[in-house]
């Protein structure tokens, strides 16, 4: 098995080498996504060996750096991608275990979950942000029956194959909302397996109007509404293409 691990960043030079050190144990190709960092991460990864980077001249959002690393997988043939953050909320000590489940299971998606089961040392997470993860993932599995406990983790496992199915357009956070509307619309296989919930910098802003909670689920809402009315628009398109071609193959030679 071919795999991927990527890390998208934006000025996180406390902590990146520690994270790179730890990720090397267990990936021998690893991709950094730098968002625009205006701290000394710029050079601190120019001094990193043996790793892919992207750099955006500016921040440009977390789900564009994603959208990178999963055209970056699709382009270099890669059988999996791992992507995981690096501010140490993500443990590098887990990836065999998404490895693992790739290997035993036919999932397109393993999805880390910090909610799945409780696990030694985990932290509590605040108050705001658990509130609104589980009111979009009850939504989420309300319309879409995923059946997941953690709509917002980034640690994941994709099958790059899976993802040439994928049109992800929305750059900031609220991407993955877009993605789990086109896993189920697409059929692909998900899977939760239960990860440590860790939260170092519980003050962390999201930005602007989106730290504030009631602002950040509206806004999170908002592209649910419109993703879901895209891809039935797109599902009804395939219908009748289908329908057209029928009808040709049907009329006489």
């Amino acid at each position: 098995m071919r795999y991927l691990v990527a890390i998208p960043i934006y000025n996180e030079a406390s902590s990146l080498h520690r994270v790179l050190e730890q990720v090397r144990y267990y990936a021998p190709d690893i991709l950094v996504i730098d968002d625009g960092s205006t701290d000394e991460t710029p050079q601190l990864l120019a001094a990193e060996r043996g790793i892919h980077h992207i750099r955006h001249v500016d921040n440009r959002g977390y789900g564009q750096s994603l959208i990178d690393a999963f055209a970056f997988a699709v382009e270099r043939g890669y059988d999996w991608l791992i992507t995981m953050d690096c501010d140490e909320q993500h443990e590098a000590a887990w990836i065999p275990y998404f490895l693992w489940s790739a290997a035993a299971d036919d999932a397109d998606i393993i999805s880390g979950s910090r909610y799945l089961q409780e696990m030694p040392g985990n932290s509590q997470p605040p108050l705001d942000r658990r509130a609104v993860n589980q009111k979009v993932t009850d939504l989420l599995n309300e319309i879409l029956h995923l059946g997941i406990t953690d709509a917002f983790c980034g640690f994941k496992a994709y099958r790059v194959s899976a993802l040439r199915h994928l049109n992800i357009t929305i750059p900031g956070y609220a991407m993955p909302l877009q993605l789990w509307v086109q896993a189920a619309y697409r059929d692909l296989r998900i899977r939760e397996i239960p990860i440590r919930l860790i939260y170092n910098d519980p003050n962390r802003h999201f930005g602007g109007a989106l730290d504030d909670p009631d602002a950040r689920l509206m806004y999170y809402y908002d592209v649910l509404v419109h993703e879901l009315g895209s891809s039935l628009d797109e599902l009804k398109q395939k219908a009748v293409d289908r329908v057209i071609c029928s009808c040709d193959a049907l009329e006489p030679g």
